[in-house]
C-alpha cells in the first residue's frame, strides 16, 4: 500500500471538513451536505480503483 493514497484522502477529508464548517456558519447546509456526499464519492472511487488492482493481483497470482 502505498503512503500517497492516505494522505491523499486525508487531504480530501480536510478540504471537505472545511468546506462543510464554512458552508454551515453561512446558512448553506444543504451546500455543506452535497460537499460532505461529494467528498465521500471520490474517495470511494479512489478505493474502488485500488480494491480493483488488488483483485487483478489476486487474479494474476493464482492464475494457472
Amino acid at each position: 500500500m502505498d503512503v500517497d493514497l492516505i494522505f491523499k484522502i486525508a487531504a480530501i477529508g480536510i478540504l471537505v471538513a472545511v468546506l462543510n464548517q464554512l458552508l454551515i456558519r453561512s446558512g448553506r447546509e444543504e451546500q455543506a451536505l452535497m460537499t460532505t456526499l461529494a467528498g465521500l464519492v471520490v474517495v470511494l472511487m479512489i478505493l474502488l480503483r485500488e480494491i480493483s488492482a488488488l483483485f487483478d493481483l489476486a487474479k494474476a497470482l493464482f492464475d494457472f
